[in-house]
């Protein structure tokens, strides 16, 4: 499910862009954006889905040792704790993940060899080897051991993270939360269930929906005039010194003070100064916190920036 921070990041993105082509337009801009948020949602099925695609090679596996001329004992009666653990298998065959799939028409497709080099890797571990041979039955112990694989093994190979970036722009921002969907969504499979709910990528509420609508559209429209008290707060520097990533942050870290009367000024400001250790230079969260913590004083002092609610109203 979709949060504030990252949503921030989606829009900090589709405006980096923005401002570096002179040729977007906000309408483009926005379809950008929209096509951000849908590629998450895709991200999150794909994962499920190479889940899902590891018991058909672990399968494959134990077929291609009963084809051998001479298949050895192990071949002939292969251990199938992997492929008969229960949240893999309600995975593997769940209807309504095949139809979300169909439906957005994502797959892994050409991916195949990459999907099964994952799980060639995955069953070197040493971890796969204590699964295996455990003798511990039990629906909470596949679950568990599911999810340590997904997490430690699959999604942390390397030729998956070699490949994310090329799969998607957006993929390497979005894997951290993707995943944690997915292990969410695990923790929901019941033992005695033949399918489950995917995760809704928003919540009911609309909430968060609005939050990104007005943030983005407040990012652009009181750009100029936040940028205009940016250079004034900033001025020792000239405004072609500013890194274009701080200017940006700063922007919509004013757009929503002044927009959302609901969010602390503090929570505001910790937000962007975070953004800015990942997305901006080594100095940029103190250049940053220094011109926001005065812009934020002087617009409550002179009522552009108003707060409403509990513990909000001085």
């Amino acid at each position: 499910m979709l949060n504030r921070r990252h949503l921030r990041i989606k829009i900090l993105h589709i405006l980096y862009a923005f401002y570096q082509d002179e040729e977007q337009d906000i309408a483009t801009t926005k379809k950008a954006l929209d096509h951000s948020i849908k590629k998450m949602q895709e991200l999150y099925v794909l994962l499920l889905l190479m889940i899902g695609s590891m018991q058909g090679f672990a399968i494959e596996r134990i077929e291609n040792g009963r084809k051998k001329q001479l298949p050895s004992p192990e071949d002939l009666h292969p251990n199938t704790r992997f492929v008969t653990n229960s949240p893999l298998r309600t995975i593997t065959n769940s209807k309504m993940l095949e139809k979300v799939a169909k439906d957005a028409g994502v797959g892994w497709g050409e991916h195949q060899e990459m999907l099964r080099k994952i799980f060639r890797s995955l069953t070197e571990h040493e971890e796969y080897a204590d699964y295996m041979n455990s003798d511990e039955r039990s629906f909470r112990h596949d679950r568990e051991c599911l999810i340590r694989m997904f997490r430690k093994h699959m999604i942390n190979h390397e030729l998956f993270q070699e490949n994310l970036e090329e799969l998607s722009i957006f993929w390497n921002d979005d894997l951290d939360l993707a995943a944690s969907m997915v292990i969410k969504t695990i923790k929901t499979i019941k033992e005695d269930a033949d399918d489950f709910e995917l995760l809704p990528l928003w919540r009911e509420d609309e909430d968060d929906k609005q939050f990104l609508e007005v943030l983005f559209s407040k990012s652009l429209s009181q750009a100029q005039e936040n940028e205009a008290l940016i250079t004034e707060a900033a001025a020792n520097w000239e405004l072609e010194r500013i890194a274009l990533m701080d200017r940006i942050l700063m922007k919509m870290a004013l757009a929503e003070a002044r927009n959302f009367p609901s969010i602390p000024l503090k929570v505001t400001l910790n937000e962007y100064i975070e953004l800015s250790k990942y997305y901006s230079t080594p100095k940029s969260n103190g250049f940053i916190n220094g011109i926001l913590d005065e812009l934020f004083t002087k617009l409550k002092k002179d009522g552009t920036i108003k707060k409403s609610g509990r513990g909000l109203i001085e």
